[in-house]
């Protein structure tokens, strides 16, 4: 990830956890979608996704115009892309038993995310790491959104300073880069402009997240609408 700074942010929330878990399992799978959904694999080959099909270390993920998914990954924890988003899994790794092999590096490419970590944040917080233009974000058990408004300039980040904007809504955060830090708590909200400290925000900069209400009613209830196996495609070129 190229010039990235850091943001190392140190949760103090509860973990939300998801049932019983494999003692080896290095995969997340997408279990909401609406609209399109794609993978470049670490091949260079190209998918379309669907509910069930899995996501692995070196898979750069991309939702398109007005689609939304949620990846649930084996420890729990889980990722929500907004529309027009790429986000790159470096890696995932995570054993119930051996918590110091666990890793989740990844990395926002473009567009807005929110997360909820699962045991990988909350056990071992130094291998929980998300990427962005601008800072790396580290958590521990925490529920967080980040926005890239430096590489996206249209719709709610036009109007906006170009930054990442980041924000809590469980737990607690220390927002770092070499210009500076800031503590943020539960409720508050962060802009890291490149090469600038990051700053507080006094009110909620307004990225909305507003996916279908199926979507969302999907989410709240836990449901999955292509209960069977994966209908993921290839895209030969």
């Amino acid at each position: 990830m190229n010039a990235r700074h850091t943001i190392l942010a140190i949760a103090a929330a509860a973990l939300l956890a998801a049932g019983p878990l494999g003692a080896f399992a290095n995969s997340g799978t997408v279990t909401q979608l609406s609209g399109t959904l794609s993978v470049k694999k670490p091949d260079g080959s190209v998918r379309i996704l669907s509910q069930k099909s899995e996501i692995r270390s070196g898979d750069t993920i991309n939702t398109e115009r007005d689609s939304y998914a949620q990846i649930k990954f084996s420890d729990g924890g889980q990722v929500t892309l907004k529309p027009n988003t790429s986000i790159k899994i470096e890696e995932f790794r995570f054993s119930e038993d051996r918590p110091q092999d666990d890793s989740f590096i990844f990395g926002l490419l473009k567009g807005g995310l929110r997360a909820v970590t699962g045991l990988v944040g909350k056990r071992n917080r130094d291998k929980f790491q998300l990427g962005t233009a601008t800072a790396t974000i580290g958590i521990r058990g925490t529920t967080f959104s980040a926005d890239d408004c430096v590489n996206n300039r249209e719709q709610d980040c036009a109007r906006l300073e170009p930054a990442v904007y980041v924000g809590v809504a469980d737990g607690e955060i220390v927002v770092r880069n070499p210009q500076g830090e800031a503590a943020i708590a539960a409720g508050q909200f962060s802009l890291v402009a490149p090469e600038k400290r990051p700053l507080f925000l006094s009110t909620d900069p307004g990225l909305n997240f507003t996916p279908p209400a199926t979507f969302i009613q999907s989410v709240m209830a836990g449901s999955v609408v292509n209960v069977g196996k994966s209908l993921e495609c290839v895209v030969r070129r």
